[in-house]
């Protein structure tokens, strides 16, 4: 069948410009078939990574559509059925990357990003002299479905955390964080959890845009593993359960404000959110002062909630955080 094929096409720090090649191939071969087509027989400045063409190495990482995907891994007839324009693929390079040319993208920063999480077994773990260390099948099987990335970039080509702020660390490197953090031999678990809590770098730089999830080859989830970080965090901070929303950092207050909210009304009071996370309970006045202009919008907009209506619910949905956070604990009562 006849396809459409267009490529944006870059050198470093210049002007990009679409090309349209157009190929009579079979529609089961893959989007790197077609490339490697364009290549040989077409155009051979194109450039563009590849290696094992088998969904292993994460090399042929590009923008297929408008999304993050390995060129290798899907058809020809996939990617037309998901395709804006008939008979037509529009193919670029990864995004929150300097092009190097074409479709080949710097990871300069990538890799340095996956550094600042440290993502070995703690050096006093590994200072085992002769032998082995080994893992109860049960603690292995909790390391497996982060141990699936390949590193291919797609969940950082398609962050939207990564494109606003670039101070933050990527899904990668969150994902091979939570990696090391549940691995049974690692040693340093009370540092890792520290260094990932940060507003800005670490795991709640995140904005749950669930990119990274849809576009990840591998199935890491890796907005999951984010996720099941800052649970860790929250529990370490909170671990009996005691502790004043006032005295833990905006991120960790935000989560456990929301949480005794709902506990309260079933769903939240958007007007004590604000005050509790953001103003700390009328003990951050900067805090308070940034609430003002929201305050304002919301005004002039009529969408300022004077009232607060409690859920119906409330009193059903209560015992089931109280019997979730319980059961987190391992069976103890959680104090409300």
């Amino acid at each position: 069948m006849q396809v459409i094929f267009k490529i944006k096409r870059q050198t470093l720090r210049q002007p990009s410009h679409e090309q349209t090649y157009t190929l009579d191939i079979e529609p089961g071969l893959t989007v790197l078939d077609a490339l490697n087509q364009i290549k040989w027989y077409h155009d051979g400045t194109l450039a563009f990574r590849k290696n094992c063409r088998n969904t292993i190495c994460g090399s042929c990482a590009m923008q297929i559509n408008g999304r993050a995907a390995l060129a290798c891994q899907n058809s020809i007839r996939q990617e037309l059925a998901q395709a804006i324009a008939p008979d037509t693929i529009t193919i670029a390079p990864m995004g929150n990357m300097p092009v190097i040319r074409d479709l080949v993208v710097d990871m300069q920063g990538f890799w340095q990003n996956l550094g600042a999480v440290d993502p070995y077994v703690s050096a006093p773990a590994r200072q085992l002299g002769e032998g082995e260390f080994l893992q109860s099948p049960r603690d292995r099987e909790k390391l497996n479905q982060a141990g699936n990335c390949i590193l291919c970039g797609a969940c950082y080509s398609d962050c939207n955390a990564r494109e606003v702020n670039p101070a933050f660390v990527g899904p990668h490197a969150l994902a091979k964080a939570y990696r090391v953090l549940a691995d049974s031999r690692d040693q340093a678990r009370g540092d890792r959890l520290e260094a990932y809590n940060n507003v800005q770098s670490g795991v709640w730089g995140c904005t749950r845009c669930f990119n990274c999830n849809t576009v990840c080859p591998m199935d890491v989830a890796p907005l999951d593993r984010i996720s099941q970080i800052k649970g860790a965090i929250l529990e370490t901070k909170t671990e009996d359960n005691t502790v004043a929303a006032s005295a833990l950092d905006r991120p960790l207050r935000h989560r456990l404000v929301l949480i005794n909210l709902v506990k309260e009304g079933g769903w939240i009071d958007e007007r004590k959110f604000g005050l509790r996370v953001l103003g700390n309970g009328f003990r951050d006045w900067r805090g308070l002062g940034s609430l003002i202009p929201l305050g304002a919008r919301m005004l002039g907009r009529g969408k300022f909630p004077f009232r607060f209506h409690p859920s119906p619910a409330r009193g059903v949905i209560r015992p089931l955080i109280e019997a979730v956070q319980s059961w987190r604990k391992g069976g103890s009562r959680v104090k409300s």
